[in-house]
């Protein structure tokens, strides 16, 4: 197995959601240990020391985040966890969403005691159901019991949570776009400094983090931080929440400890890949993750570390597994058009930029493209990096260079030939 477990320590049942087997568990004794014992600023030490990276894709520091916001200077904070989760090939964060609902409202708790922040905000993804009655069930079940509203658990600390479902842009999952949409406006990202730690809802100082990222802050101050460096790196202390999909018999969520190595994850906890093949490529962190080989993987391990030496990411922790005799140009062809579709037309070199590609792509799979496409995609990504206010039209570059860059091969095949390499026999992934 993929070491030990922090967040999936427990059997999945039909009411390992309800209060009562949070509670059987071990739930709210963290935030009661935190009111009781511990100073808001001794909550940030306390994440600080555990080294804990955020679990929604850009890995920055998160008692750093923290350390922006200085509490008792005066002014309202606010703090937002975010469950949008639309980065294709995700879905880890829907698990405690689903199955652990009041790990993330407990986590929600203690950092909002650290911030000094009075009201919290869950925005999750429009399109979840289960995952939001879950959540909103647990907050209903929270206020029932008095661990939200006034006075919590007989303290001077007082915290409510408001649950919002968003409309389903992607854009409304980067932190700025989101509170653009909470804030009741189009989901537009905004240009920083300054940073939403400084200015954010309501232009107030804002935390914004992700759900497991979140969940992780409960474990952190129960059982304190160097429980939580025991497991993992040095680097990457913890463990991550990976979602695999693709070409693998196991597909599913799994909590794999920093460090363990990556091909045997796939091979053991995974099942291996469909039928026996080869791995040709991974798409390690989301599709905003620049794909590897499965030559590279063999020789990794899973952590934030190890795929920065090989200019990737772990992301948002999206895993798809691709098989042998995958035609890597109708899997670029997918991701350029989610990109295309889902630029909210902000920018002008990710407006025209992602269609222009999307558009090249379309025209090499029709059997129409040209010896000069492939430069063309080069060129229109490069253009598109930092050129940007949010890391959309980055990461629909990063995509095509990625791919273009470790499978060119394919490109000019299809170009010359007019058809794929792989025609009669292309793969789509398994979801």
């Amino acid at each position: 197995m993929a070491g030990r477990q922090l967040l999936m320590n427990f059997p999945v049942t039909a009411n390992s959601h309800t209060l009562a087997e949070y509670r059987a568990r071990g739930g709210y004794t963290a935030i009661a240990k935190a009111l009781r014992e511990m100073k808001p600023q001794q909550i940030t030490q306390e994440v600080v020391a555990a080294g804990l990276q955020g679990r929604g894709g850009a890995s920055f520091p998160t008692g750093r985040k923290w350390q922006v916001v200085v509490p008792g200077d005066g002014q309202p904070h606010y703090l937002i966890a975010n469950a949008d989760e639309g980065e294709p090939g995700t879905f880890k964060d829907r698990w405690i969403l689903e199955n652990a609902p009041h790990l993330l409202v407990e986590g929600m708790l203690l950092t909002a005691y650290a911030l000094d922040a009075r009201h919290c905000f869950i925005y999750i993804r429009g399109e979840f159901d289960l995952p939001y009655r879950r959540i909103a069930g647990a907050v209903e079940e929270a206020y029932a019991a008095r661990w939200l509203g006034e006075q919590i658990a007989g303290s001077g600390f007082s915290c409510d949570l408001i649950v919002y479902r968003g409309a389903g842009a992607y854009v409304a999952g980067e932190a700025s776009g989101l509170i653009s949409s909470l804030e009741g406006k189009k989901g537009y990202p905004r240009n920083r400094p300054p940073r939403l730690t400084v200015r954010g809802l309501y232009q107030r100082p804002t935390v914004v983090n992700n759900v497991e990222s979140l969940a992780n802050v409960t474990g952190i101050i129960r059982d304190g931080a160097a429980a939580f460096r025991a497991v993992g790196t040095e680097k990457s202390p913890g463990t991550r929440l990976i979602s695999v999909s693709g070409h693998v018999n196991r597909p599913g969520v799994y909590e794999v400890e920093l460090g363990f190595p990556w091909r045997r994850f796939i091979d053991e906890d995974c099942g291996g890949v469909l039928g026996g093949r080869a791995i040709k490529a991974v798409v390690p962190g989301g599709i905003s993750s620049k794909v590897l080989t499965g030559a590279e993987i063999a020789l990794l391990a899973l952590s934030h570390e190890a795929l920065w030496d090989v200019n990737s990411t772990l992301g948002s922790g999206g895993m798809i597994v691709i098989a042998e005799g995958t035609c890597m140009v109708h899997l670029l062809q997918i991701m350029l058009r989610f990109y295309h579709h889902e630029s909210c037309g902000q920018c002008t070199p990710c407006r025209h930029g992602t269609g222009w590609m999307h558009r090249i792509v379309d025209r090499i799979v029709a059997g129409e493209g040209r010896p000069e496409d492939i430069e063309r995609l080069y060129y229109v990504a490069k253009y598109n990096d930092g050129t940007t206010i949010c890391g959309l039209g980055d990461a629909a570059g990063f995509a095509a260079a990625g791919i273009l860059d470790k499978f060119r091969d394919e490109f000019e095949y299809c170009i010359e030939h007019k058809r794929s390499r792989y025609e009669g026999r292309i793969e789509c992934l398994r979801s």
